[in-house]
């Protein structure tokens, strides 16, 4: 059975983790951009993905997208960030950018190749983990300290709601600042991400 082309249907965008082990056999001009933190990056990854940081793709979107074919597959830890660098890489016109159903560990338990390193806790988890803390401070604080503190757990209720509609995420890009999410390695920079990726004209298949 032949496997799904990108370009046979402009709407859809998710992508099997079994179709994706098929494209790494049977597809050379495959690209596959992790945009976690190089942290989580280099915890697990994708054995043959490149790391471009979401911050770092939403600053040369434009740039990014003029370097890459019509076969690109986005991954993250469950694909929340992925769409979000989908919807920016679509607007800047590279066509249609698969997301990874499940992300690196749905790859990974489907029997994927990937790479591991140090653990980490992945970003998602950690945005989850500081936002129900400060919830709990800020109705902690308002019983026993002053009823002003539970402001802080409505600031964070709005800022949870104004994330999922927006569809970003400001706790997130703040932790991936923290000193425990840098890479043992340098982090990407535009130079060692970006200029490094092959172009698209360099990567087209031999004729079948």
């Amino acid at each position: 059975m032949t496997s799904p082309s990108p370009s046979a249907s402009p709407t859809f965008t998710a992508l099997a983790p079994e179709t994706l082990e098929i494209w790494f056999r049977e597809h050379q001009d495959l690209v596959v951009l992790d945009v976690r933190s190089a942290a989580e990056f280099e915890s697990m990854h994708i054995r043959g993905s490149y790391n471009v940081p979401l911050p770092l793709l939403s600053e040369h979107t434009e740039e990014l997208a003029a370097r890459l074919g019509s076969r690109v597959v986005l991954v993250c830890q469950s694909g929340a960030r992925a769409e979000q660098a989908r919807q920016r890489l679509d607007g800047a016109g590279l066509g249609t950018p698969y997301v990874l159903t499940g992300g690196v560990p749905g790859f990974a338990a489907a029997g994927g190749d990937v790479l591991r390193g140090k653990d980490r806790w992945d970003l998602e988890r950690q945005v989850r983990l500081a936002a129900g803390s400060l919830v709990v401070l800020g109705l902690a604080g308002g019983r026993f300290v002053s009823p002003r503190i539970r402001m802080l757990a409505g600031a964070i209720g709005a800022g949870l709601t104004f994330s999922a509609a927006t569809n970003t995420c400001a706790m997130g890009r703040a932790l991936s600042a923290m000193p425990w999410n840098k890479a043992a390695a340098i982090e990407p920079t535009r130079e060692t991400a970006i200029l490094r990726l092959p172009r698209a004209s360099a990567r087209q298949s031999p004729a079948a």
